[in-house]
């Protein structure tokens, strides 16, 4: 029996970290969006994922956590080991975006 020629499987692009953020990103908002629970939020596979993605993906967090306020606090938590807020900014999210900002700018981050 003569074996039948396998066709090389065209490479797929690699999905860089910024797309990939974005993608989880969008999955994240529509799959938790309507929750009032930012733990529940947490705990969203999608929410998961961007934190495995690591070190790479800070300044997609913090760009979006300036332009939208959005609630990457736990991620960036996960992924610096950074708490810079402080009990007296708890709950107020201009605050904790502008306590994550100015710490990012202090270590040298750059979005």
């Amino acid at each position: 029996m003569i074996p039948t020629p396998v066709k090389p499987t065209p490479e797929m692009p690699t999905e860089t970290v910024e797309k990939r953020f974005h993608r989880l990103a969008d999955v994240w908002h529509r799959g938790t969006d309507y929750l009032s629970s930012m733990a529940e939020s947490n705990r969203h596979p999608a929410y998961q994922e961007i934190i495995r993605l690591g070190p790479d993906v800070v300044p997609f967090l913090l760009r979006d956590l300036e332009d939208k306020h959005t609630h990457w606090f736990a991620a960036l938590e996960a992924i610096t080991g950074a708490r810079p807020l402080s009990a007296e900014v708890a709950g107020n999210i201009p605050k904790m975006v502008d306590a994550w900002l100015h710490r990012a700018k202090d270590h040298g981050y750059r979005w």
